[in-house]
């Protein structure tokens, strides 16, 4: 219990900047991203199926979020989160969680540098008191505008204060991470940022955005009305909800499995996990506050601080609502700009620039998939990119069990020939195989030779029947050891073709090769 209560405030200290930051990049007010952060401790703490995990408002949701609020409007967006977490529970149901065990390394760490890059990018205008551009990539490329802005002294806009407060804020997380003494490293880093540059910012009485958090939290929910109701007879309303739906699952299940090679504790039960995140969704959706997930920051800080169990997630909800209860004046003291600060460098420990470096020692293979899946989630969203990642894992599995070589040595003092096959002798490489069975001499006496082939399939043994009996009927021979390809491939395929074989030439089905 002692592990656990630490290891929630450092969770709650880290949670609350960026629940009220995430819901800022999002273009809602703070108390959405609060609520969120309280009912991900409260509500899916009891239930979720990964026990260290932390869930929240997240990040690599927020330019979804971001759009759906420009294209809906705040209004309806509590509906698309509702029938998103009715998806996720019917998908949990149906033990869908299971599916994503299996997703590789290099798109797991892809898909947390898309994030990355898409939160920098953001958070960077955030920074100065400005407004995102909209897709990840404008937000990337108008940068140096940014830059312009804070530099040039513009009397009508804060930019420059503000630019000063983030880099601040950013200068004291770095050297505080480094220099801290050993008695208050455990103060997580992004609170003290926080923390010197909202005194700073209020006693120079900058000229830059605050938060703004409502006296009452109960008041800032905004429970749908019923015409909002009636937005479910529309099918873009459903689309946005799958999609929603399907980002949230992709990146909370994937964090659950780079939280479990974090630990050597319970691993995740990704059905309930998903089955929890459900309940959480509709119940923020029933409240107007943002979509939730389980996200790598709040975890990787939850696990790092020494969490045993679960209680450590519910007890950081607890915090968050207790602080915004009792002290909601405080709140308003912090600079935007602050808020935006910790995730720019959030953003810049997603990308982890040394991850090339490491992922490199695999092949070049790994790293161009992380390098794909990173830039379409920057160029497309997140959904998209993840599924261009597991293609290219998939077609770099395929080309791989595809490798198969072919070569034949003939005997220059007999007319015989030993065809060797070697790797994986699939479908895949049927017509390569079929083209070089076509090349061997004729009326020589063929020994095919599987003593280094890994895989054979079915495709391949009807192609070597095909070819053995045209080969004959050329005056041919063809002299394959049917026993020992029984013993590793195809038990019962095999005794059906020797049967068949026996049938129309017991000489040759029983002759083996030396």
């Amino acid at each position: 219990m002692r592990a656990d209560f630490l290891a929630s405030i450092v969770v709650f200290l880290v949670a609350l900047p960026l629940c009220m930051g995430v819901a800022i990049a999002s273009g809602l007010p703070p108390a959405a991203g609060l609520i969120t952060g309280i009912i991900g401790g409260l509500v899916v703490g009891f239930l979720q199926g990964s026990p260290l995990q932390v869930s929240g408002p997240a990040a690599g949701l927020s330019v979804i979020i971001w759009e759906l609020v420009q294209k809906h409007g705040l209004a309806t967006l509590g509906v698309i989160v509702l029938v998103a977490g009715f998806v996720q529970i019917v998908a949990g149901l149906a033990k869908g969680g299971r599916w994503f065990r299996a997703v590789p390394p290099s798109v797991i760490h892809g898909m947390l540098g898309g994030i990355g890059v898409l939160i920098f990018s953001s958070q960077f205008h955030v920074m100065i008191d400005d407004k995102p551009r909209g897709a990840g990539w404008q937000n990337l490329i108008s940068i140096p505008e940014a830059i312009a802005k804070a530099v040039v002294p513009n009397a009508s806009h804060g930019h420059g204060e503000a630019a000063l407060t983030g880099v601040l804020t950013i200068l004291i997380v770095v050297l505080w991470m480094k220099f801290a003494p050993k008695k208050v490293k455990a103060v997580p880093s992004a609170l003290v940022g926080v923390l010197v540059a909202s005194v700073l910012a209020n006693l120079l009485k900058l000229p830059i955005g605050y938060v703004q958090v409502p006296d009452s939290l109960i008041g800032s929910a905004t429970l749908p009305t019923t015409e909002i109701w009636r937005l479910l007879l529309q099918p873009g309303i459903w689309a946005a909800a799958v999609g929603v739906a399907v980002v949230a699952s992709a990146e909370t299940l994937l964090c659950s499995t780079a939280v479990d090679r974090m630990h050597q504790g319970p691993r995740t039960n990704y059905n309930r996990e998903l089955l929890a995140q459900g309940v959480g969704n509709m119940v923020c959706g029933l409240l107007g506050a943002l979509p939730m997930t389980g996200v790598i920051v709040r975890s990787t800080a939850n696990v790092e601080a020494g969490a045993k169990t679960r209680r450590a997630a519910i007890l950081h909800g607890a915090w968050i609502l207790l602080l915004v209860v009792v002290f909601p004046g405080l709140l308003r003291l912090i600079p935007v700009s602050s808020l935006a600060a910790i995730l720019v460098f959030t953003g810049y420990k997603l990308i982890n620039p040394a991850r090339v470096k490491e992922l490199k020692r695999y092949g070049n293979a790994e790293l161009a998939t992380y390098l794909l899946t990173m830039a379409a989630i920057v160029a497309t969203d997140l959904l998209k990119g993840v599924i261009l990642g597991l293609s290219v894992a998939v077609i770099r599995l395929l080309l791989r069990m595809s490798k198969l070589e072919v070569w034949a040595d003939a005997d220059p003092h007999s007319r015989r020939t030993a065809l060797h096959l070697e790797g994986s002798a699939t479908f895949l490489r049927l017509s390569d195989l079929s083209d070089q069975l076509e090349q061997l001499p004729e009326n020589r006496e063929i020994h095919v030779r599987f003593e280094k082939l890994e895989t054979l399939d079915h495709s391949i043994l009807e192609l070597l029947q095909s070819w053995a009996e045209q080969y004959r009927a050329k005056g041919g021979e063809v002299v394959i050891d049917w026993e020992a390809l029984d013993k590793r491939y195809y038990r019962s395929q095999v005794e059906a073709l020797s049967l068949q074989k026996l049938s129309d030439n017991p000489v040759d089905s029983v002759r083996s090769a030396p």
